[in-house]
């Protein structure tokens, strides 16, 4: 081989090199383009999946807030059944009460002149009647005249007080009772001891027991009554203001139908 030759071979060979060292340094430095693409891919990749990750997490918070909102929604319908079945019943009732209201107004066309009547019935029944406590009776009847004319008493009051009235008048019929009031002879007046046995027998007696008078209720008169009946009276009024116990006392009475 020629001197000639072998420099070329040692130029050629020098010259591979130099390419492979620049083939190197090219390699190196597409390695590291591309590694720097790698981590911004990875990067982007993390900064990716953070992102998902906060997605789903919102998408988990969100469906749970639904799932929530679902429950209490369903649990708002069925109380909004149950209120609207209260409201439904409410109506109901003022619907009834309502038509009460309507048939009282009714009721009071009928019954407000249906107490006048009895008033007045009870009004001519005293008068009528024996005349025991006679003045208490004509104030309580024109009680229920006053009451009748007070707008502040409602008319449920109205007719239990008339009612009541009735009951007194009743009761009367089987009163064993003794008072003292003023006793109306015509001639005079006097202030005298009373007893009554129901409406059987109306007996006065003068304060000094020396006199007595029974009601004739046939002449609307007093009869007077002989000495005879004098003690008996009086036991009978002491017994009935319980000063005596009770026993048989002997008083004058008239027959049913007798004048």
């Amino acid at each position: 081989m020629s001197k000639i030759s072998k420099k070329s071979l040692i130029a050629s060979t020098i010259a591979g090199v130099l390419a492979l060292a620049g083939s190197n340094i090219a390699a190196a430095d597409a390695l590291t383009d591309l590694q720097k693409a790698e981590a911004q891919i990875f990067k982007a990749s993390a900064k990716s999946q953070s992102k998902i990750d906060s997605i789903y997490e919102q998408t988990q918070d969100l469906l749970a807030e639904y799932r929530t909102t679902v429950d209490e929604a369903e649990v708002l319908s069925g109380y909004n059944d149950h209120v609207q079945r209260m409201v439904d019943d409410q109506k109901a009732n003022i619907a009834s009460l309502q038509r009460q209201i309507d048939g009282i107004d009714r009721i009071k066309q009928g019954v407000v002149p249906l107490m006048y009547k009895m008033i007045d019935t009870l009004e001519q029944f005293v008068e009528l009647d024996v005349p025991m406590n006679v003045e208490g009776r004509k104030e309580r009847i024109a009680t229920l005249r006053d009451v009748m004319n007070d707008s502040n008493v409602t008319t449920s009051e109205q007719f239990r007080l008339v009612l009541e009235a009735y009951e007194i008048e009743a009761n009367y019929g089987t009163v064993f009772d003794a008072y003292q009031a003023e006793l109306d002879l015509g001639d005079r007046v006097i202030t005298a001891d009373f007893v009554h046995m129901g409406r059987v027998a109306l007996i006065a007696q003068s304060l000094d027991y020396k006199e007595a008078w029974v009601w004739n209720n046939g002449t609307r008169s007093w009869d007077t009554l002989g000495d005879e009946y004098a003690k008996t009276i009086t036991d009978t009024i002491r017994m009935a203001r319980k000063q005596l116990p009770m026993d048989l006392t002997k008083l004058p009475v008239f027959a049913a139908g007798a004048q």
